[in-house]
């Protein structure tokens, strides 16, 4: 355990910083291609679970989330869903005069397009996020939320942690740890939307924590939930004490595209 710690804090020592660092100061060209790369390794992580040892499927599978992620983050892209329709339409046709049997390949075209939506499509919502107005206060609102309600609820979960959450996908994952993820999250956003987002009354942001705590928490089950059906620990090997990138951007990815539509919709 406190090896596995001791690597957690060096992989946070040296990427956050870096993290802070693109956000706060970069170019929205730096953040772009940060998202554009995040996206490319986690779909790479994906469909490495989805189809080991199968390297044209997994090549495949990210080229087919490659385009979707181009659909969201290319400029001009003010329609998305029209580019997500056309990569859709695509997999269908690919699978549907591959070599396999029927059953398979419309087992192997149901994990293509979740990796594909997943990943392809929802990751780079971070770089819609970050054009909003205000968008990096609201990614690193979001960022300090979705830490400090991971770090409690791992913290608390595997020290006081006694009734499990659901076993059946994640059985580290524990009641307390859930909820003392909630309380760090909204004490978190309270102390930090005071700062981050001025403008917003101090119960909205207090209500948006909480609901976002609770996303970030599905999100991260979610893709325990991909874990336990391909057989795997973690998603990759790529983060000493995290597994991969994807292990460490599950429960962001459900909180961002909330964030994206609310102020589009709520807060235009």
């Amino acid at each position: 355990m406190n090896k596995q710690i001791g690597s957690r804090v060096i992989t946070a020592v040296v990427g956050i910083p870096l993290l802070v660092l693109i956000i706060g100061w970069g170019r929205p060209a730096h953040f772009l291609l940060l998202v554009f790369l995040l996206t490319i390794v986690a779909l790479w992580e994906y469909f490495s679970m989805a189809f080991r040892g199968r390297w044209k499927k997994q090549a495949l599978g990210v080229l087919f989330g490659v385009l979707a992620a181009l659909s969201v983050i290319l400029p001009g892209s003010s329609q998305p869903g029209l580019g997500l329709a056309g990569v859709v339409v695509l997999a269908f046709l690919s699978y549907l005069f591959s070599g396999a049997g029927l059953e398979e390949r419309y087992q192997q075209l149901g994990w293509t397009l979740v990796g594909t939506l997943y990943v392809g499509f929802l990751v780079p919502h971070l770089f819609l996020l970050y054009r909003s107005h205000d968008g990096r206060e609201w990614v690193f609102f979001i960022l300090l939320v979705i830490m400090a309600g991971d770090t409690a609820g791992y913290f608390v979960g595997s020290s006081l942690g006694k009734k499990k959450l659901y076993p059946e996908i994640s059985p580290g994952k524990t009641v307390e740890g859930a909820f003392a993820s909630l309380a760090a999250s909204a004490l978190a956003g309270v102390v930090g939307g005071k700062y981050l987002l001025p403008a917003f009354p101090w119960m909205e942001i207090l209500l948006l924590s909480l609901f976002l705590s609770l996303l970030g928490q599905g999100g991260d089950l979610f893709e325990s939930w991909i874990k336990r059906v391909f057989a795997v620990k973690d998603s990759s090997r790529l983060l000493p004490g995290h597994g991969g990138l994807l292990d460490r951007m599950d429960s962001l990815i459900f909180p961002v595209v909330f964030a994206t539509y609310y102020l589009r919709l709520i807060h235009p």
